[in-house]
């Protein structure tokens, strides 16, 4: 079949960047409230019940609060309703919202046909509030949510929301506030830095380690860097925005950086590609996507040694699993020399 295209090129989205101590502290409190994922980040289990019980009684409360009605949500929504230089700022237009903005912020936004509804749902419309709950039933947490958003006090909420992060932010944030701040900035200004030399979407990929293609509803990309939720990527969706709060990179973690170590991950990509027969499986990926039977049958290798190393590729994100089949991640080889070349270009 002919076809002729008069459509317009595929276009891509645009890359903005944000960080604060702010999303560090809103973040912390959704980890800190999400005991079934505790076990699959750096910190061990007890380091999160530990920085419970090191809040104020008080506060302790607005956490339990928190943890039953996701909360913390409505804290990153409202941080993206503005840019806030610093805590005080943000309590301030907290403090001064109405009511029907506390609560239309609070709403996720669930797409541009439903935003009618989310402000109509804001304003008290319960047929609304039950819509935007009907949209999104599959959701793990978000129909609970709205209901509890559209349905409780809004100074209850508000006053929630102010101790809350208050009490979250004076005690795990501002004693290193400063550090934490220096190492968010340093892991943003990293990720700007390579907007020159790598598209926006091999941009992503490199930062947040998962593929984005562009959407049609979606005309900007934000990234924001934390360090609480390592290894994990947050992603959420604002108005024509898809946001992800990526991992901080390794080498940004601490302070004092010795400019002679090289990044975790190119390490994992070098030591994956240092043996003949991985290089031979990346060859064969690089020519069309294989299952495991059809690498085994060409390389003559036990079905299990295969999947071993497509373990070690795809640990070092070269390699990706799409059902029954293996491709490469071209993008990602192709950043591998950018990567050498930034790890080179190190300062002291």
């Amino acid at each position: 079949m002919k076809i002729w295209n008069i459509g317009s090129a595929r276009t891509t989205y645009q890359l903005d960047f944000a960080c604060s101590p702010l999303f560090e502290a809103a973040l912390g409190i959704a980890v800190a409230t999400y005991d079934q994922i505790h076990h699959t980040l750096e910190h061990p289990p007890q380091h999160w019940s530990s920085m419970l019980s090191a809040l104020p009684q008080s506060v302790q409360l607005e956490v339990d609060y928190a943890k039953r009605h996701n909360t913390w949500k409505t804290l990153l929504q409202l941080l993206h309703h503005q840019p806030f230089a610093d805590l005080e700022s943000f309590l301030h237009v907290v403090s001064e919202l109405s009511a029907e903005e506390l609560r239309y912020h609070a709403l996720p936004f669930l797409g541009q046909e439903r935003q009618q509804a989310r402000e109509n749902a804001a304003q008290g419309s319960a047929a609304d509030a039950e819509l935007l709950q009907a949209a999104c039933r599959d959701h793990l947490f978000f129909a609970a949510y709205i209901a509890h958003i559209t349905s409780v006090d809004a100074n209850e909420l508000r006053q929630h929301l102010l101790t809350l992060m208050e009490g979250w932010y004076q005690t795990h944030i501002k004693p290193q506030e400063a550090s934490i701040r220096r190492m968010l900035e340093k892991d943003s200004s990293q990720k700007r830095a390579m907007q020159d030399k790598l598209d926006p979407e091999a941009l992503v990929e490199w930062a947040t380690g998962a593929s984005y293609p562009p959407e049609p509803a979606v005309t900007r990309v934000l990234l924001i860097p934390q360090a609480i939720y390592r290894p994990w990527t947050v992603q959420a969706d604002d108005a024509g925005t898809k946001i992800f709060y990526y991992p901080v990179a390794d080498e940004n973690m601490s302070e004092h950086i010795d400019p002679y170590q090289p990044p975790q991950a190119l390490v994992q990509s070098f030591k994956a590609l240092g043996d003949e027969q991985r290089l031979r499986m990346i060859k064969m990926l690089a020519e069309k996507e294989r299952s495991l039977q059809e690498l085994t049958d060409v390389l003559q290798m036990a079905k299990s040694t295969v999947h071993h190393h497509l373990s070690m590729l795809r640990s070092a994100r070269l390699v990706e699993a799409s059902g029954s089949r293996f491709r490469l991640r071209s993008q990602s080889v192709s950043q591998l020399s950018l990567l050498l070349d930034q790890f080179l270009e190190r300062g002291f």
